[in-house]
């Protein structure tokens, strides 16, 4: 028997693992993003896929397409070790009852989550243990694993906790595929556009003066706790992970790496010998493995970070997507 590919995607964001997962085969037919700053550049890059703009609390699950499997990553800023750490009990962490909500009543072959790493964190171990349970409550044989994307055919040293869950009527569960041996660079991503210097910009975003789409780095001075550490990884290196604000994005690898001069005090090297900037929302994008012709967004600058630093980097998607397109269609033949 066929069985068709349609999937759905929850906190859908600007569809980085929606793009992995299109790149595998499946068919993104529906998803649902609440965030206004972020529906011009979902609806410009999935020009198949609906998008539900409504509230996940108020969306009934008899609304939500029929699907093969559920993707989607509930909000983490709760669950971070460098956020308010409150998880479960933040009203953001609660979310993810929705997500198990929906993924009970329309009982998908599958679904993925993506989160960061502090959901495994002491302090959440107890939430994240019930919130797997609830999972197999429902009736699905679940797996999860901490996944660094550097391990994964992406640029950049990010770690993740993905959690995958195959209905149990499947008899088998989901296999990590094996990291990859190669560890791609900033050199890799993001050499080619060393000679085109991007605009600056503060606030708002002027995009016709630009040659390349989405290359504009945030102008917005240097804090205190961002000069604590350094922010500069060399060409030769995978990037430091890209987050979703602008203020910490990582420094550009033409500069020199920053000068410790005291506990949790770095200083840039007045011999370096070319500027120091943070990187652009399209070196960004390169190191998340979005493609140039997938296009950002946005008024200000601050949310087009913000979109790049939330996104599951594509090539991450696609591998772990192409696993399950094989899984679906061996329990299919």
């Amino acid at each position: 028997m066929l069985i068709s590919m349609n999937i759905i995607s929850l906190f859908a964001g600007c569809g980085g693992l929606d793009l992995g997962f299109r790149l595998a085969g499946f068919n993104p037919v529906w998803a649902n993003e609440y965030d206004r700053t972020i529906w011009d550049t979902y609806q410009f890059n999935h020009t198949d896929t609906l998008l539900d703009r409504r509230d996940i609390r108020k969306i009934n699950s008899d609304e939500v397409p029929d699907c093969v499997g559920i993707i989607g990553g509930p909000p983490c800023q709760s669950w971070s070790e460098a956020g308010a750490k409150r998880g479960i009990d933040d009203s953001r962490g609660q979310l993810f009852w929705d997500y198990i909500r929906i993924v009970r009543d329309k009982q998908p072959l599958f679904f993925l989550a993506e989160n960061v790493s502090g959901i495994l964190s002491p302090r959440n171990r107890d939430a994240f243990t019930y919130i797997l349970s609830q999972f197999e409550q429902i009736g699905y044989r679940v797996s999860f694993k901490l996944l660094n994307a550097k391990n994964f055919g992406v640029p950049q040293d990010r770690q993740r906790v993905i959690v995958v869950g195959y209905r149990e009527s499947l008899g088998f569960g989901f296999e990590f595929p094996e990291p990859g041996n190669e560890v791609l660079t900033l050199k890799d991503a993001i050499f080619d556009l060393r000679a085109i210097a991007p605009i600056a910009v503060k606030g708002k975003v002027d995009h016709y003066h630009n040659s390349v789409p989405n290359h504009e780095c945030a102008d917005l001075g240097f804090s205190s706790i961002y000069m604590s550490r350094n922010r500069v990884r060399s060409w030769s290196e995978p990037s430091f992970t890209i987050q979703a604000s602008g203020r910490h994005a990582p420094i550009h690898p033409q500069a020199n790496k920053m000068i410790l001069v005291s506990q949790d005090k770095r200083i840039f090297d007045p011999n370096s010998p070319q500027p120091y900037r943070r990187l652009s929302i399209r070196e960004c994008a390169r190191i998340q493995t979005f493609p140039d012709e997938f296009i950002f967004k946005y008024k200000y600058i601050i949310d087009g970070y913000k979109m790049v630093g939330n996104a599951v980097p594509v090539k991450l998607a696609s591998r772990l997507a192409n696993k399950i397109f094989e899984d679906m269609k061996i329990c299919h033949k």
